[in-house]
């Protein structure tokens, strides 16, 4: 289903919180998508976030809380091209990426603060499903997400059913 954040802010407006104050940037092959909120807490370590991305992911939106690092990428090109085989509709990331010419080209939505080429540490660290906030949102785990270019907007409900 197409749709433009613009739009179900206006629409939605006493029922959706928008994220400021971040400049996000698209780099997958998905410009717009929207699902089901699941969460990582993790800061330079991307365990977790390649862990919940090889799972099942049909319908729903990776949002991680990357604590704003722009030291270690959280995703690249291996980790994006499973979630999409694994049908994840996009990752928004508080934190950045890296392969982003081979991220363009593959069906997933990602969206971080920019890019790095450092790859992340792997600790094993970080947390699943809790609430994170970022940008003045909080993303609970089983709300909804809606990501294009326009931004980041949040509802307790999914406004496109």
């Amino acid at each position: 289903m197409s749709f433009v954040t613009c739009d179900v802010s206006d629409e939605n407006e006493d029922a959706v919180s928008v994220v400021t104050g971040l400049q996000w940037h698209s780099y997958g092959g998905k410009k717009a998508f929207h699902g089901e909120i699941v969460t990582v807490k993790c800061f330079e370590d991307n365990s977790r976030v390649k862990e919940h991305l090889a799972t099942p992911g049909k319908g729903k939106v990776l949002v991680v809380d990357g604590g704003g690092s722009l030291r270690n990428a959280l995703i690249g090109d291996m980790i994006a091209a499973n979630a999409a085989e694994n049908d994840w509709e996009g990752i928004l990331i508080y934190g950045v990426c890296r392969d982003v010419d081979e991220l363009a080209n593959i069906d997933l939505g990602v969206v971080t603060l920019g890019c790095v080429p450092i790859k992340s540490v792997r600790r094993g660290e970080g947390q699943l499903n809790i609430p994170v906030t970022f940008g003045g949102v909080e993303f609970v785990p089983g709300h909804h997400v809606y990501v294009d270019n326009n931004g980041v907007v949040v509802s307790k409900d999914n406004l496109l059913a």
